[in-house]
């Protein structure tokens, strides 16, 4: 065990923004580490937690690392102690104009921007439930920046009336910016930031948590026990071990979901515009062309960002090339699978099962409660039809340490902008 004493010097305490650098430090660790202040303790990896301590100046954190990486922890804190807990603030106040808002996101960003003292982010933010889009777009008028996430408008015209009322800044709460039209952004000089990372784990264990629920019908076993129905007509899935899975995309999140699959037993292929080698060296998968991979692989994976070269890669063409028995996820963007050709084959008896966390048509619905409403919108009435489909919210990355990243990386980028740092990868060019 590793033992660190650290006397709060900071005249303001521990505040928002040192316990987030803390907390995302480490979560890259599988050591347990704790902080303790008098007899009140909490999760190193917990940025709530951590803020809920109250620390102030003279206090002495004790923290303790236990692990099998426990001298990597260490170092990485010692790290964090000697350049995060006693900066200060240079910028005047930003003011961001959160659009899309839900209660769990106030939740994680609140905290992080409350106080305006040395050490924090020196935000000030005003939350909006609507969505972002041509008729809110004047809601943002005297605000700094707007920070959006995947289902608000950043098209042009909305742009246009960004620029015209003084916003130069757009933060995505998210990775995917393919909702903003980044040529207008520069042409306008608008900055977008986003979030390159939070959680590839908590989307790859989705995508196979859906995947399995799918497989061995437990959406319909969970009813059927409900009905006080115990047979086991309609339940019938397959074994994951021996199979072949495909992963399309390898970045971070299709690299957790190989292992995942490697876990179960499987032969895994890939395939990506751009392959990491290393990944073959490491004997983790094998690249092989997208034709291949779709017509060897019994269960496939999307993990490829949308773009020209990858919007309905999966199509009529490409899906008579798969298996009548194949297993197919998406968690990553509905325009990769051309929704029309997916129902066409599965009225056909194409797919032992299909597990959607994202599907073509899915914004009127993404993060609305529609239950006191019949379902109106086409596509999701007919996937819903067949019993080999599962479908969620758009929910993949909604854990608590995800969400904790995406605040941290987005106040993180906002703090950039107004001290005038690098941004790293997190900006997003035409």
């Amino acid at each position: 065990m590793k033992e660190i004493k650290y006397v709060v010097s900071n005249p303001n305490g521990v505040h928002a923004r040192p316990c987030a650098l803390l907390a995302q430090c480490c979560t890259n660790f599988r050591s347990q580490i704790t902080v303790s202040v008098e007899e009140e303790t909490a999760s190193a990896q917990n940025v709530l937690e951590l803020m809920a301590l109250h620390a102030k100046k003279g206090d002495t954190l004790e923290i303790r690392i236990e692990g099998t990486d426990e001298e990597q922890a260490y170092k990485a804190v010692l790290q964090v102690l000697e350049h995060s807990f006693n900066e200060k603030k240079t910028a005047e106040l930003l003011k961001i104009a959160f659009f899309g808002t839900k209660d769990y996101d106030r939740i994680f960003f609140s905290e992080l921007s409350r106080d305006k003292g040395e050490g924090t982010y020196n935000c000030e933010i005003k939350y909006f439930s609507s969505n972002l889009g041509p008729e809110t777009a004047g809601m943002a008028k005297g605000y700094d920046a707007v920070c959006v996430f995947v289902n608000d408008n950043v098209s042009r015209p909305v742009i246009e009336q960004l620029h015209d009322n003084g916003v130069r800044l757009i933060l995505l709460r998210c990775a995917g910016f393919n909702n903003v039209d980044l040529e207008a952004a520069r042409e306008y000089g608008l900055t977008v930031l986003r979030v390159p990372a939070y959680s590839p784990y908590a989307v790859a264990e989705h995508a196979m948590a859906i995947l399995q629920e799918a497989n061995r019908r437990l959406h319909k076993a969970y009813n059927k026990v409900r009905d006080n129905n115990f047979a086991l007509s309609g339940l019938l899935g397959m074994d994951l071990h021996n199979k072949v899975a495909g992963i399309v995309g390898t970045g971070k999140i299709g690299i957790c979901m190989a292992r995942i699959c490697k876990g179960y037993g499987m032969t895994v292929l890939g395939w990506d515009a751009y392959p990491n080698k290393a990944l073959e060296e490491e004997g983790l998968l094998t690249y092989v062309e997208k034709e291949e991979l779709f017509r060897r692989a019994d269960l496939i994976s999307l993990h490829a960002p949308l773009f020209p070269t990858t919007h309905h890669i999966v199509n009529a063409e490409t899906i008579a090339m798969m298996k009548n028995t194949v297993m197919l996820v998406n968690t990553a963007r509905g325009g990769l699978v051309d929704t029309e050709a997916l129902i066409a084959a599965l009225k056909q008896g194409k797919f032992h099962a299909v597990a959607l966390d994202v599907y073509e048509g899915e914004d009127d619905n993404v993060y609305t409660d529609r239950s006191d409403q019949a379902i109106a919108e086409d596509i999701t009435a007919r996937l819903l039809m067949f019993p080999q489909v599962v479908m969620t919210s758009h929910q993949a990355f909604f854990t608590r340490e995800a969400m904790q990243a995406i605040a941290v990386v987005t106040m993180e980028n906002a703090r950039n902008f107004n001290e005038g740092n690098d941004y790293g990868d997190a900006e997003v060019r035409a």
